[in-house]
Parts: structure tokens; C-alpha cells; sequence
């Protein structure tokens, strides 16, 4: 009989985080949980890490997905979305670090989000964030509204966005 169908197995390797059930409620809460994973990792390397949440914003776990090289790291939708998939995630918080220390995103980095956040409207996997990690401090495209409705902000973010200062009128 011949073989129609060959099944060819691999490994995958998700980190559960410790203490499992911690809630992501902002971007200072998510930078918080994301030092010291980036602490183990190389300084002068770009990493992309995604968080994978349950329905309530709980972490369910992480994983650095990909590693590139000092200005640049590789990210491929399609593995994002099988991790976050095999997972069970509702929702993602996306992470990488700039070795360089300055958190300004790249045209490349706002490229990325944009394409990640679509391809999560299709899996039903809502991308709430993307952190930009540096030397003491973070980037978060939820802060400042780059993010759909449904990404997470500061307190303070929330409410200028529930109270925006009104322009003047001007006068020609």
C-alpha cells in the first residue's frame, strides 16, 4: 500500500508565566512584566515577544518568537498567530526592544502593527498593545492611540480621551 499522507512533527516551546492569572490593565503593567524577560535576553539584539491573554486580560503566558539583529528583527504574522492560537489566547500584547535605547518607532515598526493588528481581526485575536522597549523606558502604541478600541492605555491616556480639549475656532 502506498503512503498518501506523511505527518512531520515538531516541538513548540511556550513560557507560562509566573505568577500565572496576572492582569494587563495598562502599558505600564505590560513594560513591567516584559523587563526582566528582555533582562535575560541579548542587549544588542532586536526581540519580538508577544504576551498571550485570556478574555479578562490574565496572562496566560509569552514567548520571544523571533530574534534578529541590531535594527531588525524578522516577524512573521502566520507564527504570531499559531503561537497566540496555540495558546487559547482572546487577545496579544506585541513587544520587541530597540538595542539603540530610542523607543521612537520605525516606519517599519508602525508597518508591523498595522498588519498584525488586521490579521488578529481575523483570527478573533485582538492585538491590544505593541511595546517598544529601551534603555528605562517604553514606547506604547496604546498610549498613544495607535491602536484600535480595543488596546489597552493609562489611566491618564483614558481620560484625555474621554475629555479632549476643545480647539479654538479660528478666525481668518
Amino acid at each position: 500500500m502506498e503512503t498518501v499522507y506523511e505527518l512531520e512533527s515538531f516541538k513548540v516551546r511556550l513560557g507560562v508565566h509566573e505568577p500565572p492569572g496576572q492582569k494587563v490593565s495598562c502599558a505600564e503593567t505590560a513594560a513591567a512584566i516584559l523587563r526582566p524577560i528582555y533582562a535575560d535576553l541579548d542587549a544588542d539584539q532586536e526581540h519580538f515577544t508577544v504576551l498571550f491573554l485570556n478574555n479578562k486580560n490574565m496572562i496566560r503566558g509569552y514567548k520571544v518568537l523571533f530574534t534578529g539583529g541590531q535594527t531588525t528583527s524578522a516577524v512573521s504574522p502566520a507564527i504570531v498567530f499559531r503561537a497566540a492560537i496555540l495558546m487559547g489566547a482572546c487577545a496579544i500584547v506585541l513587544a520587541h526592544n530597540h538595542p539603540s535605547g530610542d523607543t521612537a518607532p520605525s516606519p517599519e515598526d508602525l508597518e508591523l502593527t498595522r498588519r498584525l493588528a488586521q490579521c488578529g481581526e481575523l483570527f478573533g485575536i485582538r492585538a491590544l498593545d505593541h511595546i517598544i522597549l529601551g534603555a528605562n523606558q517604553y514606547f506604547s502604541f496604546a498610549d498613544r492611540g495607535m491602536m484600535d478600541d480595543g488596546g489597552i492605555a493609562t489611566e491618564t491616556a483614558r481620560r484625555k480621551a474621554k475629555n479632549p480639549r476643545r480647539k479654538r475656532a479660528s478666525h481668518l
